[in-house]
């Protein structure tokens, strides 16, 4: 019999216990082969977004594209609504996989396209899509080689973030400081749960989203006196106070939890 290591003193393994285990120590091209792998979802998310931009997607994702067709477009959606609602969320799930800055832009057009309740419903569904592939393909990819060089440094960070996960996520979601790609990201290499993020992101994503579809709901009206909806309006004291309402609201947990946790200490 092999002699086991004390209780408490093994090997300390970072990896979330939601992330396959790599394979153990190899030799030859079979080390190799599986770093290979990890990066090609992130390698075709790359190349999708240089690809976006080498044809000119963007040019056709306007506002002014979407005044010239709009006519075009609401008629194919009196035509054919189910399929307009896949190819739209395909798009807009696309769009935000790929971190193309289009991401307002598609909201307001689903307003205008589907009204205020079913647009809601598809942005969050299209967008909490995109971005979980965006968060698996970073994981995947760098999650294990970022600790393995990082060290104790990022498992300070990963303990701090993961043990209030849902509301940190709840609170980058509402309050739009940060951009959506990279709250996609960081998440994804300090260990999130896939659960945390997929809830977090679609909860958190709401208020937001249906600001803009508000707008879109009356962009007719917007393109009929010549003008262009003002993206910055949620910045307005009137919108963003009770956003950042609901973000305070999201970290009540964590600072009950630290006021439990500093009476435990007194006691």
């Amino acid at each position: 019999m092999t002699a086991q290591p004390p209780s408490g003193t093994g090997p300390m393994t970072s990896s979330p216990s939601d992330i396959p285990p790599t394979n153990g120590p190899e030799t030859g091209s079979k080390t190799a082969r599986p770093g290979w792998l990890k990066m090609i979802p992130v390698a075709v998310l790359l190349a999708g977004l240089a690809a976006a931009y080498f044809l000119g997607v963007l040019d056709y994702l306007s506002f002014e594209a979407l005044r010239e067709n709009r006519d075009t477009l609401q008629q194919a959606v009196a035509t054919s609504p189910v399929l307009s609602v896949l190819i739209f969320m395909a798009i807009y799930a696309v769009a935000v996989a790929l971190s193309l800055p289009v991401g307002s832009l598609l909201t307001i057009t689903c307003g205008f396209l589907f009204g205020v309740a079913s647009g809601t419903f598809y942005v969050v569904i299209a967008a909490t899509i995109g971005a979980t592939a965006l968060y698996l393909a970073a994981r995947y990819a760098f999650y294990d080689v970022m600790h393995a060089r990082a060290g104790g440094a990022i498992r300070k960070m990963e303990a701090g973030f993961a043990e209030n996960a849902f509301s940190y996520l709840m609170v980058l979601r509402l309050v739009p400081l940060f951009p959506f790609w990279l709250v996609n990201l960081v998440p994804a290499l300090l260990g999130v749960k896939l659960r945390d993020f997929v809830l977090g992101t679609a909860l958190g994503i709401i208020p937001g989203s249906f600001v803009y579809i508000s707008i879109g709901d009356g962009l007719g009206a917007i393109f009929d006196r010549g003008e262009t909806p003002d993206l910055g309006i949620i910045f307005e004291p009137r919108i963003l106070t009770p956003i950042i309402g609901l973000a305070v609201l999201a970290l009540m947990p964590v600072a009950y939890k630290k006021f439990r946790h500093h009476l435990s200490r007194k006691v």
